[in-house]
């Protein structure tokens, strides 16, 4: 199955086989920064693959050969005011939309993810980069900060120190540095094209129970909100309730009668 591209003006999507979506940044001219239509256009593409039971998994990358994401766009940030940025609420809607998404998304990193863009890479479930691919926060250049959950998900995966360095002097780093650190899942080689690579991971994560790969989806991103007794009970508690999967019921028959198990993805 391949359904047809939809096309916005700067977020294209289609279904691929094996229940995987591909979801393109297509505002190549600007980078791919990010302007609230743009914005609008990804929360929206994701609503949709996110009800839609033929999606199982989804990459994000960029169209083309461009480069994943240079950060927000400065002619509209430059345009709003503090008072004007409270009440809009300005980039919770893009926080939001991809933190609540709740099946497995894959960031596949071309060039470089900037500022929001490396936001965007943080709140993916996995990370997989171009070997040449660079990333960091930029915005104490421009005598601001990260304003999408940069700071706080970066020093959870890498630790206060390094993360201050990071924020403090605007640097960018490496896809290779932050595969050590275990930020990034794989480094691609630079005959490997990095959305083949997402893609085959993206295939196997799909090809298993949808509803079970949702809560472990969920039990793993407890664990960076809550403290370790309360995340052990939810988890508990989601192992529990795997138990009435019919697709938990298929994969110990077909363990035990050593056959490969057919979900049916309920």
């Amino acid at each position: 199955m391949n359904e047809g591209l939809v096309q916005a003006s700067s977020v294209n999507w289609a279904i691929k086989d094996a229940g995987v979506a591909i979801v393109e940044l297509d505002r190549q001219l600007k980078r791919n920064a990010l302007s609230q239509g743009l914005i609008d256009e990804l929360t929206g593409a994701l609503r949709l693959l996110d009800h839609n039971p033929k999606v199982r998994a989804v990459v994000l990358t960029s169209a083309g050969q461009s480069p994943f994401c240079a950060g927000a766009d400065l002619s509209e940030l430059a345009q709003i005011s503090t008072v004007e940025a409270h009440q809009r609420a300005w980039l919770k809607d893009l926080e939001v939309g991809i933190s609540t998404f709740r099946k497995p998304i894959l960031a596949a990193v071309r060039g470089f993810a900037f500022g929001g863009g490396f936001e965007i890479a943080l709140m993916c479930d996995m990370i997989f980069a171009a070997s040449d691919a660079r990333f960091g926060f930029p915005e104490i250049k421009l005598g601001t900060l990260p304003g999408a959950g940069g700071t706080q998900r970066l020093t959870k995966a890498l630790g206060k120190h390094k993360a201050m360095e990071l924020v403090l002097t605007g640097r960018s780093t490496t896809a290779a540095e932050l595969e050590r650190f275990g930020v990034v899942n794989r480094v691609c080689l630079p005959e490997e094209d990095v959305v083949e690579q997402t893609m085959a991971v993206a295939k196997t994560v799909a090809s298993f129970s949808a509803p079970a790969v949702g809560l472990a989806k969920q039990a793993v991103r407890t664990a960076e909100a809550t403290t370790l007794n309360a995340g052990l009970d939810i988890e508990r508690a989601l192992y529990y309730s795997s138990f009435s999967l019919a697709d938990c019921q298929e994969g110990m028959a077909a363990f035990l009668e050593k056959r490969p198990a057919s979900f049916q993805h309920g």
